[in-house]
């Protein structure tokens, strides 16, 4: 029987992103010789809010020059490009699928950041660092398909230093209700371990982390996809977009998820925390 998180590697898994998204940038008329961060902003960060989310987490970190930050599953890598280019940080990237973490090398090459940034296979539960290795970390909707959250933000406060800050935006359960299935990060109810806020900020100041800061950013992320849905509806899909990730049932996972939004059953929490 297969392990949860060989489970969540097999749903990840894309089968030929690579080459979907070097159509995608080919249709878009870019020169793949010469592709710039902004191109592959559309595909590379699929949480919920895409890029406007990570530059908004960001901004709360305090981020500078020459820090080390690991981005804990970094998906192909949009997120800890961004970090590299707009905050001149290193970054070590580390995810469940080994197809995601090959994706993100390739782009990462073609963009010119493979200097500042590196990617490798790994399990946010048994992370390959030596602790206190950096100086920030960060978490973006993976969380949702960790039932330990314990463990999760333990591993997390090993490789941070002492008075590190740790970035979290997470899909969490907000509601009582029963959700509307597949969603993004699973099809069935077996593979989805959301839990509320509470759960998150005991399992983080148990861990050793201070909870400076939380924030609700339902809104924004319902506005992220209903401009998706309508951009689908009017022209269909763009070369790059969310859609190549959830596959033929990227409508209704996008849909289910509008729902479950809508309804009060989850939102991405923002959370800004620090190592004590």
């Amino acid at each position: 029987m297969a392990t949860i998180e060989e489970g969540v590697a097999q749903h990840w898994s894309h089968g030929s992103l690579e080459r979907e998204i070097l159509d995608g940038l080919a249709a878009m008329g870019r020169d793949l010789d010469n592709v710039q961060i902004e191109d592959l902003a559309a595909v590379d960060e699929f949480h919920m809010g895409g890029h406007e989310a990570t530059v908004h987490l960001a901004s709360q970190m305090g981020l500078r020059p020459g820090m080390s930050l690991v981005e804990i599953g970094s998906g192909i890598g949009g997120p800890a490009r961004f970090f590299a280019h707009q905050y001149n940080c290193t970054v070590s990237g580390i995810d469940l699928t080994p197809e995601y973490v090959a994706v993100a090398e390739t782009l990462t090459r073609m963009v010119g950041l493979t200097e500042h940034v590196t990617f490798r296979v790994g399990s946010a539960m048994d992370l390959p660092f030596d602790d206190a290795s950096f100086d920030a970390a960060t978490l973006l909707h993976v969380g949702m398909n960790v039932p330990d959250k314990e463990r999760l933000c333990a591993e997390a406060a090993r490789v941070v230093k002492q008075d590190g800050v740790f970035g979290v935006y997470e899909v969490m359960r907000t509601g009582e209700s029963d959700l509307s299935f597949p969603v993004a990060w699973a099809d069935t109810p077996q593979m989805s371990f959301l839990a509320p806020l509470s759960t998150y900020r005991q399992a983080l100041e148990t861990a050793g982390f201070e909870v400076t800061a939380e924030e609700d950013r339902r809104d924004p992320a319902l506005e992220f996809f209903h401009r998706i849905k309508t951009r689908i509806a009017e022209s269909g899909p763009p070369p790059l977009g969310l859609h190549i990730h959830l596959g033929p049932q990227a409508p209704q996972k996008i849909a289910n998820m509008i729902a479950n939004l809508e309804r009060g059953i989850i939102a991405p929490i923002q959370m800004i925390c620090r190592r004590r």
